[in-house]
């Protein structure tokens, strides 16, 4: 346990509430935040994690309009929907709201006052592509075309998701109307624009102090700062979204929903505060140097969260800045990024309905993307569930407690004498809880893992080196001493597993007794009653069959 809990704010990228999530989401930002927030809590800390769907975004008024609809019915079906997908893959929340709020709103519009104060923001006029023949102006992803850095051809106006670039339309060779098809023309328009060139020398200097970093996330983003940082559009024209709170521009103007989404990071935690009935709550997660703030998001968003956010803050002032942004890579399907839009991968709605959700949770945390591409297939994850986390760790906990049950009644026997094999066994329990936590501490996840399996392999080793079964008879005395290390190792391996398989390792630390509250258990080794009756829980995971489609 810290001696003193630090305030951490887990940040998660903000979902389009414009269709079904997949895989590559929840092993992209949504999982890793959840594992890292639950260890946070359990070594005592004081954790505020929070997102919400993004309800302006471009893509949702794109969908409406192929639809028929209005923005708010494609809003209300995936809003409701993406709640069900974290309750039933176990993501802790203690914020999960939308872009739609009047908190959010009020926050918004603040943000953009202050960085005008702050002398950040001017007006000009600039050319903006038109649709001649739907005669409106077109929004960023409005507008498809050519990467002029890898040649994508279906780049859009705002970034090119083949190669990562964040782009301008006018960037776009042959542009073409996302809703025409036609090509559209340049006309002016005015709008507000914020000074990101003045913030190259700061960031350049903050990034490179940067510690223990992903190095694909630092490189990517020092990067990007040495070629030079543009001035960049505020506003949109735009009727959805977040107004302008200054009418010089005139009507029609909306905040670009970018820079609108990241302000949620700021946003929900206010709303979280106000909901508890603290209003002022949240300011020890902001405005505490002391406090930590860590980004989880994509591969794609990496240079919103590396440096268009804390350009953002900077221009603020004030406020913390992330103190990582452990992004991932992408997980691909077939060797194709999973992509909602493009069709790539399962629903996650899928997997849901046929898997158990710690074991999804195990599978997918197995497979992290933390330093490359993480390709994935349903074997895959067939695999790990049946050959590892049902044959290593589901085999364990259930041979241990079924032996105690038929050789002590299913109490917790006491332990006797420790020989060198006993306290070697002891001893690598103890190591491999520290050795989560070191991983952890360090986001990584994947490691962590890794290495909590190799601590169950350890302690079943150990449990076929003493062989309680053909003891039993012979040496009662040794068999109980035998279990009793074995349910203390167990116990010590369910606690390093309880942020990947949160249900599985509490059923497993209350059926030995040990005391813990819903989202967690204390981040230490417990100590067992002896004598405790052990709760009967049953093979801990089934081993899975897909049907053949």
């Amino acid at each position: 346990m810290t001696a003193d809990p630090v305030k951490v704010l887990v940040a998660v990228g903000w979902p389009y509430a414009q269709g079904p999530l997949h895989l590559g989401h929840m092993a992209g930002a949504y999982l890793p935040a959840d594992i890292y927030a639950r260890f946070r809590r359990s070594v005592g800390d004081d954790v505020l994690m929070v997102s919400g769907s993004d309800v302006h975004g471009t893509p949702i008024t794109v969908k409406a309009e192929e639809m028929g609809v209005t923005p708010e019915d494609i809003v209300n079906k995936y809003h409701p929907e993406f709640l069900t997908y974290w309750e039933d893959l176990d993501i802790d929340w203690d914020l999960y709201t939308t872009t739609g709020t009047d908190t959010h709103r009020r926050v918004v519009q603040g943000f953009f006052l202050k960085l005008l104060e702050n002398g950040h923001m001017y007006t000009a006029s600039s050319r903006q592509f038109y649709d001649e023949q739907e005669q409106r102006f077109l929004p960023d992803r409005y507008v498809e075309g050519t990467c002029p850095y890898c040649g994508f051809t279906n780049a859009r106006g705002d970034q090119c998701d083949n190669c990562g670039r964040t782009l301008d339309p006018s960037d776009l060779i042959d542009p073409r109307s996302k809703f025409s098809g036609t090509t559209p023309v340049l006309r002016e328009t005015e709008h507000y624009y914020w000074r990101l060139s003045a913030f190259e020398k700061p960031l350049l200097q903050w990034l490179e102090t940067r510690e223990g970093w992903r190095p694909h996330v630092l490189n990517f983003s020092i990067g990007m700062v040495n070629d030079g940082l543009l001035d960049r559009s505020f506003t949109r024209d735009l009727d959805w979204g977040i107004p302008l709170p200054v009418d010089d521009l005139g009507p029609g103007k909306s905040i670009y929903v970018w820079w609108e989404a990241l302000m949620g990071y700021y946003s929900a935690p206010q709303e979280w505060a106000e909901l508890q009935g603290t209003p002022d709550a949240w300011k020890a997660w902001w405005e505490d140097p002391a406090a930590e703030t860590y980004y989880f998001v994509g591969k794609d968003n990496i240079p919103f969260h590396s440096i268009y956010w804390p350009a953002l803050l900077m221009g603020h002032g004030g406020l913390n800045l992330p103190t990582d942004v452990p992004a991932n890579n992408y997980v691909t399907f077939g060797g194709r990024k999973a992509s909602k839009s493009q069709g790539v991968g399962r629903p996650l709605s899928w997997y849901l309905d046929r898997f158990e959700t710690d074991a999804l949770r195990y599978a997918l945390a197995r497979s992290l993307p933390e330093s490359n591409d993480a390709d994935m297939d349903d074997d895959d994850i067939v695999r790990r569930i049946n050959d590892e986390l049902v044959a290593a760790w589901g085999n364990l906990v259930n041979r241990v407690f079924s032996m105690t049950g038929r050789y002590f009644d299913g109490a917790i026997p006491a332990t006797g004498d420790l020989d060198d094999r006993d306290r070697t066994a002891v001893a690598a329990a103890q190591t491999t809880l520290s050795d989560v936590e070191s991983h952890l501490r360090d986001v990584k996840l994947r490691a962590a893992l890794s290495r909590a399996m190799q601590g169950a392999q350890e302690a079943n080793v150990y449990l076929n080196d003493r062989e309680p079964w053909k003891t039993a008879k012979s040496d009662p005395e040794r068999t109980a001493t035998t279990l009793a290390v074995s349910l203390g190792a167990i116990a010590t391996i369910a606690v390093a597993l309880s942020p990947f398989l949160p249900g599985s390792s509490l059923a497993v630390l209350r059926a030995l007794g040990v005391e813990s509250d819903d989202r967690g258990p204390k981040w230490e080794a417990p100590s067992l009653a002896a004598g405790r009756l052990i709760d009967d829980l049953g093979p801990l995971f089934a081993k899975v069959e897909l049907d053949e489609e």
